[in-house]
């Protein structure tokens, strides 16, 4: 009963809520059609002015622009209203203005006699200020920026779209994020477009301020004089008091409108609201208030000048940087406090806790990146390993060991090494603070800063400042912070190492991990088929060439099938390889796609069988004029694969495949060799480039 109840009222409310923008919209315009009473219109003329503090309050609140995403259209329903308004209200005046001063409703009476003292003549100087104030300053300014920012928030979101991609790719973030990451840079690009155009509103609002406000007055005089036979002291006293009040009761709100845009589009985003930013950053320094209260203080002892105000103001400043130097020394010597020395310790014998292990995988620090480690200093570099540790086994198969992070005095400051199994793998500077700005190939602009290259790739980029983030991504550059640059060369190197990170620990929990779901899937294979060490060696092979694990099960399968027979790992690593073939295709040509592949010359590939038939399956037995050719063409064809922009895949017969990854391996790295056997029967082979053909 209780749902047939609520449902009911659930849809009422949602279809309140669409029509609410609709009927709004059909009531401002019927203003400007449909007569008013004065009632109304001082109701009216009250919700304007409210409506315009709640709209300056919810800008000064706010801590990011897209938190107010929608003022660009209440920027043009409040003109659309004050318009309207100034319609209704200027009909009500011409009408009925001659029967006295409050003719069009207690509102513009109160501004036209309480605000300007009922003289007619100020209040016509204090309506051409605000509107001076308003269209010449504020519009203008505010205008001019959402202009500047609109320009240079398009022109950045190429770079901005690079940095989400190398994130992503990187692990730091999922791919939830990175879509709301690149929502977010496509509704700031729409807000500020339309900040631009709304604030055109603003500015045609203060014009049209002006010329209603001459034509009510000069048809308030002709009617008055003509129709209503008054003298033209009296109608300029009526009707222009009148007109003046209504012109101030728009104004004023309108003002209020104009400050509220300027706010939204001159501050920069942080997680402070305006309030909190003033205060914490014009009234953080002590030095300042007490040099301002000195100067103060020197101008209230000149004889002439007001001295009880200079001298007071003097005071207040001065006793405000005595408060704000005393909290300050009182925090650095709590912070003294808590930094208890460390206490010594008594010399110990030598004993088995002095050695040490060594960590699979090691990141060692500088000082000064001490702070990206640290929790405390909001440093968030252990959750970004733990991030690329997440996307590697997701990708790969297995969970790659844990980083262990150290400082290393020995280092530079601001250097930083990666280790694997103790020995440097990897090194570079990252300068915390700072951003690297890194140039993908296109960039012509130079920026001030520290030139040097991408740890990871080798890319040319420059170390820059912070203030230089926005326009190093409006020019091109992908600019990732300190964080980011050791991330992802962390990243890298794991995936160029991925064989050497699967050792006896990581695979044994990778096997009980299986066990949970298919306890009888590996108790067949391991132990009674195979030992441990065989399926690691196996495995290897295959992370090696750079060939995932994570379908264990048709790994496992084909073990089971054929370990029973041959013990050989090159040639059980052959039989997964077969069974893993349309994931491999995959990994470089997209299903349904035509694979453009290199290949073999025929003589070629008969004297490559020809060597490991005589046992060369490492490539030991090649002569070396064949085996410096071999390098020389499988080197030129990779760089002319490159430049089709397809992938670097040979294919060749099943016999010589592993001779071939394995000799070609370090001299072409990029080079991935592929059997006849792993394509799969229903994909299309296309021949880009043949090597040894002029043999």
């Amino acid at each position: 009963m209780n749902n047939t109840l609520t449902l009911p009222s659930f849809v009422a409310g949602n279809n309140l809520k669409t029509l609410a923008g609709p009927v709004l919209i059909i009531m401002i315009l019927g203003m400007m059609v449909l007569p008013l009473p004065p009632f109304i219109l001082d109701v009216l003329f009250t919700f304007n002015i409210a409506l315009a503090i709640i709209v300056l309050m919810v800008s000064l609140y706010t801590k990011n622009p897209l938190e107010f995403a929608v003022f660009p259209t209440v920027l043009l329903l409040t003109t659309l209203l004050r318009l309207s308004l100034n319609v209704a209200s200027t009909r009500v005046v011409l009408l009925e203005g001659h029967t006295g001063p409050d003719a069009a409703g207690k509102v513009i009476e109160a501004f036209g006699h309480f605000l300007v003292g009922g003289n007619y003549a100020v209040g016509l100087v204090v309506f051409i200020i605000l509107v001076v104030i308003n269209f010449v300053v504020i519009t203008k300014g505010a205008g001019r920026i959402a202009e500047v920012s609109a320009r240079f928030t398009l022109d950045a979101m190429p770079g901005k779209q690079m940095a989400i991609d190398a994130d992503l790719n990187a692990g730091l973030i999922g791919e939830e994020e990175a879509r709301s990451r690149r929502a977010a840079i496509s509704k700031e690009a729409d807000f500020f477009g339309s900040m631009d155009g709304a604030s055109k509103f603003v500015r045609g609002d203060a014009i049209a301020g002006v010329l209603i406000m001459l034509i009510t007055i000069i048809g308030g005089l002709v009617v008055g004089m003509l129709q209503h036979d008054l003298d033209l002291d009296t109608a300029a006293r009526n009707y222009t008091l009148l007109t003046i009040g209504d012109g101030l009761v728009g104004q004023i709100p309108a003002l209020v409108i104009s400050t509220a845009a300027g706010l939204v589009v001159s501050r920069v985003t942080t997680d402070e609201d305006l309030s909190e930013q003033v205060l914490g950053q014009l009234f953080n320094q002590p030095q300042a208030l007490v040099i301002t209260a000195s100067i103060l203080g020197v101008m209230g002892l000149v004889p002439g000048m007001p001295n009880f105000v200079f001298l007071l103001l003097a005071s207040v400043l001065g006793f405000g940087a005595y408060l704000m130097n005393k909290n300050a020394q009182a925090k650095a010597k709590e912070q003294e406090s808590v930094a208890e020395e460390a206490p010594v310790v008594e010399q110990q014998d030598a004993s088995w806790n002095d050695v040490m292990p060594i960590d699979t995988l090691g990141l060692e620090v500088g000082y000064r990146l001490i702070p990206l480690v640290d929790k405390a200093q909001q440093g968030d570099l252990l959750k970004r390993i733990n991030g690329i540790r997440r996307k590697f086994a997701q990708e790969i198969g297995f969970l790659p060991p844990v980083v262990h992070i150290r400082d290393n005095l020995e280092l530079r400051p601001n250097a930083y090494q990666i280790t694997l199994k103790g020995s440097v793998i990897g090194q570079g500077e990252s300068y915390n603070g700072m951003y690297l700005a890194i140039n993908p190939g296109r960039v012509t602009l130079t920026l001030p800063g520290t030139p040097t290259s991408d740890p990871a790739f080798g890319l040319p980029a420059v170390w820059i400042e912070a203030s230089l983030r926005e326009q190093a991504q409006a020019n091109g550059y992908t600019v990732v912070d300190a964080s980011t640059v050791v991330t992802t060369h962390i990243n890298h190197l794991i995936h160029m190492h991925t064989a050497e990170l699967l050792g006896r620990q990581e695979l044994q929990q990778l096997l009980d991990h299986l066990s949970a779901k298919s306890p009888k899937l590996i108790e067949d294979l391991v132990p009674k088929l195979m030992p441990l060490a065989a399926l690691q060696k196996i495995l290897q092979n295959l992370l090696s060439e750079n060939v995932h694990i994570r379908d264990m099960r048709t790994i496992i399968d084909v073990l089971t099938e054929h370990a029973a027979v041959t013990q050989d790992t090159a040639q059980l690593t052959t039989f997964v390889r077969i069974a893993l073939g349309r994931a491999i295709v995959e990994q470089f040509f997209p299903a349904g796609s035509e694979l453009q592949v290199m290949s073999l010359h025929h003589e070629l590939e008969n004297i490559l069988m020809q060597v490991v038939q005589s046992g060369g399956q490492d490539g030991g037995g090649m002569e070396p004029g064949l085996a410096n050719m071999l390098l020389k063409e499988a080197g030129a064809a990779a760089k002319h694969q490159e430049s089709l922009g397809y992938p670097v895949v040979l294919l060749a017969p099943g016999s010589i495949r592993t001779l071939l990854a394995q000799f070609l391996r370090r001299a072409v790295p990029q080079l991935r060799v592929l059997s006849h056997t792993e394509i799969p029967d229903n994909r299309k082979i296309k021949i880009t480039s043949v090597i040894g053909g002029k043999q």
